[in-house]
């Protein structure tokens, strides 16, 4: 994901330069600096691309079941959590089913569950929350980002949202897989209470370079490149989030969510939503939890984890390789794997996105019986 974001800063760049080039063509030709009658046809082009560029990119890809991320308007409410964020949460299906707690990844909310969503609320009480600054949530009260605060908020929905007798199941993708590992680790006896079972999707067990496509790579700029960058994504939040708009509009952020984010077996409005939540999300939340994750390793509590797993993964995920799931099956006490194909690392996303939903499902099922 630190990758994603170079590129995006590369996008930017491009993006502010084509308009305020097109800008520039338009004051010289009004001036007499520049003369011919191609320069002003040039600055349309320029303009046109820059508003209206992602229509061209989704041109090649056909309409169908596309999904609603937007405005979903579910039922919801607000509850406080320990770091002093309001986080929202949603519930849907029967009251009388068992629960499932669905936390998504990073730079989504929880509308992207939208797919599994569909077949899940037929037969559970679903829970579904926004993680801090992302979505409908607000930041923590200080600003500040780790794992295990995350993994307080995720107890605070299990204990505020879902019956005090009931043991739930936990669905957890990708930073939410992640702040799973971490619950498992900071309250164990409250896991073996609380918790049937654990569904990890497209999510790693260890520090996340190591499992990420490019890994030696992305190793190597961490500290020269990729960590001041997102310091500075930190603290110029207001022009990045700009710059992300004009990454959407253009198309260049499309490509980008492309080619890092899913398989390729996608619709029109699948990628625009990839890309959309890349232009939406607050920059400065994104930046601040992709450092967390950069200080986050869990090896040594994935052999311990006391309740069933189902582990499920994207075949052409980029981001947390299928080699990563492979080996946390091979290292949870108890579990199965469950490849989806094809399906990139927002694979909820994506055509297959009613197969997570089924392959939920089942793992529910047999937690709870």
């Amino acid at each position: 994901m630190p990758l994603i974001l170079f590129f995006g800063w590369l996008a930017g760049l491009l993006s502010w330069a084509v308009p305020l080039g097109a800008l520039w063509i338009l004051w010289a030709r009004a001036t007499n600096e520049l003369t011919g009658a191609a320069w002003p046809l040039a600055a349309l082009v320029m303009l046109a691309w820059s508003l209206f560029g992602r229509h061209l990119v989704l041109a090649f890809y056909s309409r169908g079941d596309e999904p609603d991320v937007r405005n979903p308007g579910w039922p919801a409410g607000r509850l406080s959590a320990p770091d002093g964020s309001a986080l929202y949460v949603e519930k849907d299906g029967p009251a009388d089913k068992p629960s499932l707690v669905l936390t998504h990844g990073w730079m989504l909310d929880s509308a992207a569950w939208c797919y599994a969503r569909g077949h899940l609320a037929q037969h559970y009480r679903l829970v579904l929350w926004d993680l801090p600054g992302l979505g409908q949530s607000s930041q923590p009260a200080d600003g500040r980002y780790t794992l295990e605060r995350l993994a307080e908020d995720l107890r605070a929905v299990i204990e505020k949202e879902t019956p005090e007798a009931e043991r739930v199941t936990l669905v957890g993708h990708s930073i939410g897989g992640m702040m799973m590992l971490t619950l498992c680790r900071l309250h164990p006896d409250f896991v073996r209470r609380r918790v049937n079972g654990l569904v990890f999707i497209d999510t790693t067990y260890t520090y996340p370079l190591n499992t990420i496509s490019g890994s030696a790579v992305q190793k190597a700029l961490r500290w020269p490149v990729l960590e001041p960058m997102l310091h500075l994504t930190v603290w110029l939040w207001p022009l990045a989030w700009i710059t992300n708009w004009l990454t959407y509009f253009n198309g260049t952020g499309h490509l980008i969510a492309r080619a890092a984010l899913f398989s390729g077996n996608l619709t029109r409005g699948q990628l625009d939503a990839g890309a959309w939540y890349a232009a939406k999300d607050h920059p400065g939340v994104v930046a601040k939890g992709i450092l967390a994750a950069l200080r986050w390793n869990e090896e040594a509590t994935v052999s311990q984890v006391s309740v069933p797993a189902r582990v499920i993964t994207g075949s052409a995920d980029r981001l947390t390789q299928p080699e990563a799931a492979r080996e946390m099956n091979r290292r949870l006490p108890r579990s199965d794997l469950v490849t989806i194909d094809p399906a990139g690392h927002n694979g909820l996303l994506e055509k297959h996105g009613a197969s997570y939903g089924r392959a939920i499902d089942e793992a529910a099922h047999r937690f709870a019986h």
